[in-house]
């Protein structure tokens, strides 16, 4: 079962804008996240989701908004905050000449756990996440998909209610990305813990509760994602062509329907779209050279929202 929702959400952003220099990587966002959530960050290289992790983090200041954390100010009140959450970064945090109960021990020691807590907790977390076995071995002669879970008990040693993640499946493995996310669905529900999460992959964000769209420090869609998908008017119809200008204009004139040109590509989203592709071939059989039918994605949430690519993006802060 989920955590009952408090009076206060977990993670709460108002009017935040944040700028490096002339570039805005936060536009104006307002988000929450409820307490019990798996909540995704979703967005391209460049879409804000990076600066975003680190203010929430206390990583580096605000620039402007308001920012709290289970009803704390993370500025004024950034002592409590970081007790109140854990995370796990993109790159490794773990010590690969040390052992996997060496990493928990001093990470105990930095939170200041009393030895009696901390050989607790770190016992708990061992076999809570299937590291008994391993807890004398080197981090270097782990999996990368173990090398995570040390990462994951890590930040959750001193029982944060908030756990962060910063791109939590960079470097894994199908299989080891699949462990990874049952072992968080698990937290979540055997634990409470509150999971908010940065990603740039698609079938990432399909596992979150909801998901926050960002596109260029802008939210542009926030709901879970069968009613995102759902929110796209129709079938996705994708029709490859010499030229895709041409036959844009061409569709829009012939029946009066809106179209995008998407790399080379004549791009349009319509009920019924199998009797689309039928009319489409029948009237334009010399220019189309390939046509393709498809459900909704959040790709094409994204393309529906911002007018482009999900991979056109600019590099990510």
């Amino acid at each position: 079962m989920k955590a009952e929702a408090l009076s206060c959400p977990a993670v709460a952003v108002r009017g935040a804008t944040y700028r490096y220099g002339e570039r805005v990587a936060l536009d104006d966002l307002s988000l929450s996240i409820g307490v019990g959530e798996v909540f995704g960050l979703l967005g391209p290289n460049g879409s804000g989701k990076t600066t975003l992790f680190r203010i929430l983090s206390t990583l580096m200041p605000p620039q402007s908004g308001e920012f709290s954390i289970l009803g704390a100010d993370i500025q004024s009140q950034t002592a409590f905050v970081r007790h109140q959450i854990g995370v796990v970064f993109q790159s490794p945090s773990v010590d690969r000449k040390l052992t996997v109960k060496e990493n928990l021990a001093h990470q105990a020691a930095l939170y200041g756990l009393a030895p009696q807590l901390a050989n607790k907790r770190i016992d708990e977390l061992l076999a809570e996440f299937g590291l008994s076995e391993r807890a004398a071995d080197l981090v270097e002669t782990l999996s990368g998909g173990l090398r995570r879970q040390v990462e994951l008990a890590k930040g959750l040693l001193h029982n944060p209610k908030l756990l962060l993640l910063d791109e939590p499946s960079t470097g894994l493995d199908p299989g080891a990305r699949i462990d990874l996310w049952r072992r968080l669905l698990h937290l979540r529900e055997s634990m409470g813990v509150t999971i908010a999460l940065t990603t740039h992959l698609l079938e990432e964000a399909e596992k979150a509760d909801r998901i926050a769209i960002l596109d260029r420090g802008r939210l542009v869609a926030l709901d879970s994602p069968d009613a995102l998908r759902h929110g796209v008017g129709g079938d996705t119809i994708m029709i490859e062509c010499s030229d895709a200008n041409d036959l844009s204009q061409q569709i829009e004139s012939r029946f009066d329907v809106k179209t995008q040109v998407m790399v080379g590509q004549v791009r349009l989203e319509q009920p019924d779209g199998q009797r689309w592709v039928t009319d489409l071939l029948k009237s334009f059989p010399d220019e189309i050279s390939a046509i393709k039918l498809g459900k909704p994605t959040l790709e094409d949430v994204f393309i529906s929202k911002t007018g482009h690519s999900f991979s056109a993006g600019v590099e990510d802060q």
